[in-house]
């Protein structure tokens, strides 16, 4: 019998190529051309989905289904517990996307301290006037700088590689990671948040979003960090409580911040934070950099993310391999 896995959005009539890639041989692929379009036959028969999270209501059309994977290295927005209730592994999309997180995080770092948002705006105004040698207003050679990583997963340790290229001194805090994996990189950790942040000029983001680490960074948090530090978030836009950092950054603990994730997405334009930066007001020009989430982004990557998942998906069904699975320890397999 022919194994079938199905992406209830993908398009049956695009180019399909990186999911037929990943998914091989000896498994059919059906693209349901989106979550309304997706017969109940398709729903009750299909033995995986690849895609995001189903609504209730569908969830209970699903019959057959033995793995879901969800399309994104993130999965707070995905009912794990619904899943698992049904004995149904849930995996992500940690390997896709690495690289170009990693370097947006530097990208960012490069853009408040190398001044390249500061010019580009002097320079629309005033081509003529602003082409002469100006004070960049945040910089500083960055082999002086300490960069602090919250979480020392795959992203963090790109960027850890990247920030050394450029003689940073690179402090990490995960709790979770073992003692001595500091000396495989030549980095140090940190026993503490607070001994982080206390050192850090730069503190760069890359925890998941759960419970613990929602509003994280907060009044209390921002009142730890270095006097005068950056503030990077290219994780979770929750992480960071906007009011709070709109708050350290009125009173200066916060030098500078650039986010790729925000709270609420598009933008809340009546937020404090992000209607003193839309207005240009002028204790905050060029001290914010926002980016549209897009760190993740190339062609490259999006390639990666769809040929992965149909692979994890292929694997477990045809081969018995579980991979990427986030409640394989609550399943009974």
């Amino acid at each position: 019998m022919t194994l079938r896995v199905l992406w209830p959005r993908r398009d049956p009539n695009k180019d399909n190529s990186a999911e037929l890639e990943g998914l091989g041989e000896n498994l059919e692929a059906i693209f349901g051309g989106g979550m309304d379009n997706v017969t109940e036959d398709q729903w009750a028969t299909c033995d995986g989905i690849v895609g995001t999270q189903p609504s209730p209501e569908i969830m209970a059309k699903i019959r057959n289904c033995k793995i879901f994977v969800k399309t994104a290295v993130g999965y707070d927005d995905v009912d794990v517990e619904a899943w698992t209730a049904r004995n149904i592994p849930v995996c992500n999309c940690p390997d896709y996307g690495t690289r170009e997180v990693a370097d947006h995080t530097m990208a960012l770092m490069l853009a408040i301290f190398r001044g390249i948002t500061y010019h580009d705006q002097l320079l629309h105004a005033h081509p003529d006037l602003n082409w002469h040698m100006t004070t960049i207003p945040f910089a500083k050679r960055l082999s002086t700088l300490t960069l602090g990583l919250i979480g020392f997963g795959r992203i963090a340790v790109a960027t850890a590689v990247r920030a050394k290229a450029f003689e940073i001194d690179v402090v990490f805090y995960d709790a979770n990671k073992p003692n001595g994996i500091e000396h495989s990189l030549g980095v140090r950790r940190a026993d503490s948040m607070e001994g982080l942040l206390r050192q850090s000029d730069v503190v760069s983001i890359h925890a998941p979003l759960n419970k613990r680490t929602n509003r994280m960074f907060n009044t209390q948090l921002f009142y730890q960090m270095k006097r005068g530090s950056v503030l990077l978030n290219t994780a979770r836009g929750p992480i960071v409580d906007l009011d709070a950092l709109y708050d350290a950054m009125k009173k200066d603990i916060v030098l500078a911040a650039g986010l790729d994730v925000l709270p609420e997405e598009p933008m809340n334009v009546e937020n404090k934070l992000i209607k003193a930066w839309l207005n240009q007001e002028e204790w905050i020009k060029h001290r914010l950099v926002i980016t549209p989430h897009t760190a993740f982004i190339t062609p490259e990557s999006m390639y990666d993310i769809r040929r992965l998942t149909a692979r994890t998906a292929a694997r477990y069904l045809r081969d018995g391999v579980l991979e990427n699975c986030v409640n394989r320890d609550q399943l009974h397999i």
